[in-house]
């Protein structure tokens, strides 16, 4: 069972995200490598909201082979490398998580492997016994 953990006396989140979440009864923890936006075919589209749908595709993917959902993340870390772009990837972000809302952080950094890679994403989520 997850539980979000959002107190009074803390600014509420900017977000669709909780500024955390306690997970209990957890029987299995499942956590991504980072999700580039590239496609099977290993083509990189232009935008980061597309790149982004690829990044969180590939996490629905990678969550279902364990049996487990977007409902299941209880983290995402997500790093972008323009500021002007972090609307765009919290409009695709919103678009995939689901109650209870997952602790989230965004990061802007100066590149990855590629310079035409624009946006990573990597998720944590776990199974709970209840």
């Amino acid at each position: 069972m997850t539980v979000p953990l959002n107190p009074a006396g803390v600014r509420p989140p900017f977000g669709r995200y909780s500024h955390g979440i306690a997970a209990t009864g957890v029987t299995e923890v499942v956590v991504t490598s980072g999700q580039l936006g590239v496609a099977v075919d290993d083509t990189v589209p232009e935008s980061v909201a597309a790149q982004a749908e690829i990044c969180f595709e590939s996490i629905g993917r990678i969550l279902a082979e364990a049996g487990l959902g977007f409902g299941d993340i209880v983290r995402l870390n997500a790093y972008v490398t323009r500021r002007e772009d972090m609307r765009d990837y919290m409009a695709v972000r919103d678009r995939y998580v689901r109650e209870p809302l997952p602790a989230s952080t965004l990061v802007i950094v100066s590149g990855f492997t590629r310079p035409e890679f624009l946006v990573e994403v990597e998720a944590t989520a776990v199974r709970s016994s209840g």
